[in-house]
């Protein structure tokens, strides 16, 4: 029970990270929920109806949301969660809905991100790849 708990709380962050008001995000808090040379890859579908990918790195990351985060309020809210471990490895299914309010009705989007993690000997359990796509 003590994986998943600090399971859930590297993901929890992750949420509490990029949810908020408009303006900047504090990206220091990446190193409490993801490991240096951690991934993230944003899926969606072109204008060709074919499936597209962009991966990045955890700087990359904050460099392209941040003109997004600065101009908008968005709060990712998780609606279920899924957890397999498996030694010192984890998979974590996450669907959401991304709001304007955290309690705001009216959702924008809805999706998964699937989340894996490492339990690094130091640091504890952290997101070492991240992929997510959004409900069509």
């Amino acid at each position: 029970m003590k994986d998943e708990i600090e399971i859930g709380a590297a993901v929890d962050e992750m949420y509490a990270m990029i949810s908020g008001p408009a303006g900047p995000r504090d990206w220091s808090r990446q190193d409490k929920c993801f490991l240096p040379g951690a991934r993230q890859v944003r899926t969606w579908v072109d204008e060709h109806g074919r499936a597209a990918k962009k991966s990045m790195g955890l700087d990359d990351y904050s460099r392209d949301t941040t003109p997004f985060f600065m101009a908008n309020d968005f709060y990712e809210v998780e609606t279920k969660r899924k957890i397999d471990i498996f030694g010192n490895i984890a998979h974590v299914w996450s669907n959401y809905e991304a709001r304007r309010s955290p309690d705001d009705s009216d959702v924008e989007r809805r999706g998964i991100n699937s989340i894996q993690l490492f339990k690094d000997p130091d640091k504890g359990w952290r997101i070492i790849h991240m992929i997510w796509d959004n409900e069509r």
